[in-house]
Protein backbone atom coordinates (compact mmCIF):
# COMPACT_ATOMS: atom_id res chain seq x y z
CA UNK A 1 0.00 0.00 0.00
CA UNK A 2 2.54 2.34 0.82
CA UNK A 3 4.14 2.37 -2.82
CA UNK A 4 0.86 2.83 -4.41
CA UNK A 5 0.21 5.93 -1.53
CA UNK A 6 3.88 7.09 -2.50
CA UNK A 7 3.11 7.07 -6.06
CA UNK A 8 0.02 9.16 -5.33
CA UNK A 9 1.70 11.31 -3.53
CA UNK A 10 4.58 12.05 -6.22
CA UNK A 11 2.03 12.36 -8.94
CA UNK A 12 0.00 14.47 -7.04
CA UNK A 13 2.90 17.05 -6.68
CA UNK A 14 3.52 17.23 -10.47
CA UNK A 15 0.20 18.12 -11.99
CA UNK A 16 -2.32 18.71 -9.00
CA UNK A 17 -3.67 15.47 -8.30
CA UNK A 18 -4.65 13.48 -5.11
CA UNK A 19 -5.63 10.56 -3.44
CA UNK A 20 -7.11 9.83 -0.45
CA UNK A 21 -4.52 8.08 0.87
CA UNK A 22 -1.48 9.60 0.42
CA UNK A 23 2.39 9.13 1.81
CA UNK A 24 5.80 9.43 0.61
CA UNK A 25 9.33 9.90 1.30
CA UNK A 26 12.77 11.21 0.45
CA UNK A 27 16.02 12.67 1.47
CA UNK A 28 18.69 15.27 0.42
CA UNK A 29 21.65 14.18 -1.83
CA UNK A 30 24.01 16.43 0.18
CA UNK A 31 23.49 15.04 3.95
CA UNK A 32 21.75 13.73 6.60
CA UNK A 33 18.23 15.37 6.28
CA UNK A 34 15.11 12.78 5.24
CA UNK A 35 11.37 13.80 5.13
CA UNK A 36 8.29 11.74 5.02
CA UNK A 37 4.77 12.54 4.69
CA UNK A 38 1.36 11.31 5.47
CA UNK A 39 -2.09 13.03 4.29
CA UNK A 40 -6.00 11.30 5.24
CA UNK A 41 -8.92 12.52 4.02
CA UNK A 42 -11.27 14.17 6.93
CA UNK A 43 -14.91 12.80 7.36
CA UNK A 44 -16.31 15.21 5.66
CA UNK A 45 -18.58 14.77 2.43
CA UNK A 46 -16.06 16.55 0.25
CA UNK A 47 -12.89 15.92 -1.86
CA UNK A 48 -9.90 16.08 -0.08
CA UNK A 49 -8.56 19.81 0.03
CA UNK A 50 -5.49 19.34 1.83
CA UNK A 51 -2.48 19.67 -0.54
CA UNK A 52 1.24 19.59 0.20
CA UNK A 53 4.84 20.09 -1.46
CA UNK A 54 7.95 18.16 0.30
CA UNK A 55 11.21 17.79 -2.00
CA UNK A 56 15.13 18.88 -2.40
CA UNK A 57 15.66 21.15 -5.45
CA UNK A 58 19.01 22.90 -6.79
CA UNK A 59 18.97 26.62 -7.11
CA UNK A 60 21.89 28.78 -7.85
CA UNK A 61 24.62 25.87 -6.21
CA UNK A 62 22.77 25.14 -3.08
CA UNK A 63 20.16 22.42 -1.68
CA UNK A 64 17.07 23.67 -0.91
CA UNK A 65 14.52 21.72 1.15
CA UNK A 66 11.05 22.62 0.50
CA UNK A 67 7.85 21.13 2.46
CA UNK A 68 4.47 23.08 2.30
CA UNK A 69 1.30 22.22 3.92
CA UNK A 70 -1.86 23.89 1.87
CA UNK A 71 -5.45 23.30 4.06
CA UNK A 72 -8.03 24.73 1.63
CA UNK A 73 -11.36 25.54 2.09
CA UNK A 74 -14.64 25.92 0.18
CA UNK A 75 -13.21 23.67 -2.69
CA UNK A 76 -9.55 22.69 -3.53
CA UNK A 77 -8.54 25.05 -6.01
CA UNK A 78 -6.88 27.79 -3.96
CA UNK A 79 -4.77 25.12 -2.20
CA UNK A 80 -3.58 23.11 -5.61
CA UNK A 81 -2.56 26.55 -7.08
CA UNK A 82 -0.29 27.22 -4.09
CA UNK A 83 0.62 23.82 -4.30
CA UNK A 84 1.52 24.69 -8.01
CA UNK A 85 2.94 28.27 -7.60
CA UNK A 86 3.59 29.70 -3.71
CA UNK A 87 7.78 28.43 -3.29
CA UNK A 88 8.39 28.91 -7.10
CA UNK A 89 6.98 32.64 -6.66
CA UNK A 90 9.51 32.80 -3.78
CA UNK A 91 12.43 31.75 -4.98
CA UNK A 92 12.09 33.06 -8.61
CA UNK A 93 12.41 36.70 -6.95
CA UNK A 94 15.66 38.22 -7.43
CA UNK A 95 15.59 39.10 -3.30
CA UNK A 96 15.70 35.68 -1.81
CA UNK A 97 19.19 35.20 -2.03
CA UNK A 98 20.08 38.44 0.05
CA UNK A 99 16.53 39.22 1.83
CA UNK A 100 14.84 36.42 2.28
CA UNK A 101 11.97 37.79 4.88
CA UNK A 102 10.71 40.48 2.43
CA UNK A 103 11.17 38.35 -0.47
CA UNK A 104 8.83 35.34 1.34
CA UNK A 105 6.09 37.98 2.66
CA UNK A 106 6.42 39.43 -1.02
CA UNK A 107 5.94 36.14 -2.76
CA UNK A 108 2.57 35.45 -0.22
CA UNK A 109 1.25 38.76 -1.47
CA UNK A 110 1.64 38.50 -5.02
CA UNK A 111 0.68 35.27 -5.12
CA UNK A 112 -2.78 36.32 -3.27
CA UNK A 113 -3.39 38.62 -6.07
CA UNK A 114 -2.94 36.43 -8.58
CA UNK A 115 -5.66 34.05 -7.00
CA UNK A 116 -7.93 36.99 -6.52
CA UNK A 117 -7.54 38.19 -10.51
CA UNK A 118 -8.04 34.37 -11.77
CA UNK A 119 -11.55 34.52 -9.72
CA UNK A 120 -14.16 32.72 -10.81
CA UNK A 121 -12.09 30.40 -12.38
CA UNK A 122 -10.61 29.65 -8.75
CA UNK A 123 -13.87 29.82 -7.24
CA UNK A 124 -14.71 31.50 -3.89
CA UNK A 125 -12.28 29.23 -1.73
CA UNK A 126 -9.27 29.46 0.19
CA UNK A 127 -6.56 27.92 2.02
CA UNK A 128 -4.43 28.42 4.52
CA UNK A 129 -0.33 27.80 3.78
CA UNK A 130 2.55 27.23 6.11
CA UNK A 131 6.18 27.01 4.20
CA UNK A 132 9.74 25.49 5.03
CA UNK A 133 12.20 26.68 3.07
CA UNK A 134 15.56 24.19 4.20
CA UNK A 135 19.00 25.95 3.02
CA UNK A 136 21.92 23.76 2.17
CA UNK A 137 20.50 21.72 5.69
CA UNK A 138 21.89 24.58 8.03
CA UNK A 139 19.03 27.80 7.61
CA UNK A 140 15.41 27.27 7.84
CA UNK A 141 12.75 29.85 6.79
CA UNK A 142 9.26 29.35 7.98
CA UNK A 143 6.48 31.03 6.69
CA UNK A 144 2.93 30.92 7.23
CA UNK A 145 -0.83 32.53 6.60
CA UNK A 146 -3.89 30.88 8.84
CA UNK A 147 -3.59 27.71 11.34
CA UNK A 148 -1.66 25.02 9.42
CA UNK A 149 1.56 24.94 11.95
CA UNK A 150 5.23 24.66 11.79
CA UNK A 151 6.54 22.97 15.04
CA UNK A 152 10.29 22.65 15.43
CA UNK A 153 12.37 20.14 18.03
CA UNK A 154 15.02 21.97 19.72
CA UNK A 155 16.60 19.46 22.58
CA UNK A 156 13.66 17.61 22.68
CA UNK A 157 11.26 20.64 23.26
CA UNK A 158 8.50 21.91 20.97
CA UNK A 159 9.35 25.09 19.85
CA UNK A 160 6.45 26.87 17.25
CA UNK A 161 7.48 28.27 14.13
CA UNK A 162 4.42 29.69 13.16
CA UNK A 163 1.33 31.62 14.46
CA UNK A 164 -2.50 30.23 14.35
CA UNK A 165 -4.27 33.43 12.93
CA UNK A 166 -7.65 33.24 14.57
CA UNK A 167 -10.33 35.30 14.63
CA UNK A 168 -10.16 35.97 18.48
CA UNK A 169 -6.71 36.80 18.63
CA UNK A 170 -6.72 39.40 15.29
CA UNK A 171 -10.70 41.05 16.04
CA UNK A 172 -8.81 44.55 15.65
CA UNK A 173 -7.47 43.75 12.46
CA UNK A 174 -10.88 42.22 11.46
CA UNK A 175 -13.15 45.19 12.91
CA UNK A 176 -10.83 47.88 11.28
CA UNK A 177 -11.65 46.44 7.47
CA UNK A 178 -15.13 46.35 8.52
CA UNK A 179 -15.45 42.72 9.48
CA UNK A 180 -17.03 41.65 12.91
CA UNK A 181 -15.87 38.22 14.66
CA UNK A 182 -18.23 35.75 16.02
CA UNK A 183 -18.38 33.69 18.41
CA UNK A 184 -21.58 31.40 18.95
CA UNK A 185 -21.94 28.97 21.88
CA UNK A 186 -20.28 25.10 20.35
CA UNK A 187 -18.54 26.83 17.46
CA UNK A 188 -15.08 28.53 16.97
CA UNK A 189 -14.66 32.23 16.49
CA UNK A 190 -15.51 33.14 13.22
CA UNK A 191 -14.86 36.44 10.50
CA UNK A 192 -18.08 37.44 9.57
CA UNK A 193 -19.69 34.52 10.88
CA UNK A 194 -17.93 31.81 8.35
CA UNK A 195 -14.36 31.55 8.31
CA UNK A 196 -12.59 30.25 11.22
CA UNK A 197 -9.09 32.18 10.11
CA UNK A 198 -8.36 35.30 10.01
CA UNK A 199 -5.66 35.57 7.66
CA UNK A 200 -5.74 33.10 4.22
CA UNK A 201 -5.41 33.07 0.84
CA UNK A 202 -8.42 33.72 -1.96
CA UNK A 203 -11.73 33.99 -0.09
CA UNK A 204 -12.61 36.75 -2.58
CA UNK A 205 -16.12 37.43 -0.87
CA UNK A 206 -14.12 38.13 2.52
CA UNK A 207 -11.31 39.51 1.29
CA UNK A 208 -11.28 43.12 2.56
CA UNK A 209 -11.83 41.73 6.38
CA UNK A 210 -8.74 39.34 5.94
CA UNK A 211 -5.05 39.67 5.88
CA UNK A 212 -2.76 37.62 3.83
CA UNK A 213 0.17 38.67 4.52
CA UNK A 214 2.29 35.76 6.24
CA UNK A 215 4.43 35.73 9.26
CA UNK A 216 7.92 34.80 8.79
CA UNK A 217 10.32 33.26 11.08
CA UNK A 218 14.29 32.05 10.76
CA UNK A 219 16.26 29.39 12.56
CA UNK A 220 19.74 28.19 12.38
CA UNK A 221 19.63 24.05 11.98
CA UNK A 222 22.15 23.46 15.09
CA UNK A 223 22.97 20.44 16.88
CA UNK A 224 20.14 20.72 19.29
CA UNK A 225 17.40 20.87 16.59
CA UNK A 226 16.12 17.53 15.16
CA UNK A 227 12.80 17.15 13.83
CA UNK A 228 10.16 19.91 12.12
CA UNK A 229 6.53 18.90 11.76
CA UNK A 230 4.50 20.76 9.32
CA UNK A 231 0.82 19.82 9.79
CA UNK A 232 -2.76 21.19 8.97
CA UNK A 233 -5.06 21.42 11.90
CA UNK A 234 -6.87 18.19 11.17
CA UNK A 235 -3.31 17.49 13.51
CA UNK A 236 -2.97 20.06 15.75
CA UNK A 237 -6.90 20.27 16.93
CA UNK A 238 -6.56 17.14 18.94
CA UNK A 239 -2.74 16.96 20.04
CA UNK A 240 -0.28 19.64 21.60
CA UNK A 241 3.09 20.81 20.19
CA UNK A 242 4.71 18.48 22.63
CA UNK A 243 2.85 15.34 22.13
CA UNK A 244 3.55 15.97 18.19
CA UNK A 245 7.24 16.25 18.91
CA UNK A 246 7.48 13.21 21.30
CA UNK A 247 5.90 10.62 18.38
CA UNK A 248 8.36 11.91 16.23
CA UNK A 249 11.33 11.75 17.95
CA UNK A 250 10.23 8.20 18.78
CA UNK A 251 11.27 6.75 15.81
CA UNK A 252 14.57 7.62 13.42
CA UNK A 253 12.16 7.14 9.82
CA UNK A 254 10.05 10.49 9.38
CA UNK A 255 7.94 8.52 7.19
CA UNK A 256 6.79 6.37 10.30
CA UNK A 257 6.52 9.28 12.19
CA UNK A 258 4.13 11.29 9.72
CA UNK A 259 2.07 7.91 9.57
CA UNK A 260 2.13 7.49 13.62
CA UNK A 261 0.74 10.96 13.75
CA UNK A 262 -1.64 10.62 11.44
CA UNK A 263 -2.72 7.55 12.95
CA UNK A 264 -2.95 9.04 16.49
CA UNK A 265 -5.17 11.93 15.32
CA UNK A 266 -7.66 10.03 13.70
CA UNK A 267 -7.72 7.91 17.39
CA UNK A 268 -8.36 10.54 19.06
CA UNK A 269 -11.05 11.64 16.49
CA UNK A 270 -10.18 14.06 14.30
CA UNK A 271 -12.28 14.16 11.71
CA UNK A 272 -10.42 16.98 9.60
CA UNK A 273 -8.22 16.54 6.72
CA UNK A 274 -5.14 15.76 8.25
CA UNK A 275 -1.71 16.33 6.70
CA UNK A 276 2.19 16.28 8.05
CA UNK A 277 5.04 16.22 7.13
CA UNK A 278 8.06 15.23 9.44
CA UNK A 279 11.47 16.34 8.59
CA UNK A 280 14.36 14.49 10.38
CA UNK A 281 17.54 16.99 10.52
CA UNK A 282 19.59 14.89 11.94
CA UNK A 283 21.02 11.22 10.76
Amino acid sequence: MDNLCCFSSVYSQVVGGRSSCSSGKGRSHQGPVKYGFSLVKGKANHPMEDFHVAKFVHSQGHELGLFAIYDGHLGDSVPAYLQKHLLPNILKDEEFWTDPNRSISKAYERTDQAILSHSPDLGRGGSTAVTAILINGHKLWIANVGDSRAVLSRRGQAVQMSIDHEPNTERGSIEDRGGFVSNMPGDVARVNGQLAVSRAFGDKNLKTHLRSDPDVRSSDVGSETDVLILASDGLWKVMSNQEAVDIARKTKDPHKAAKQLVAEALNRDSKDDISCIVVRLKG
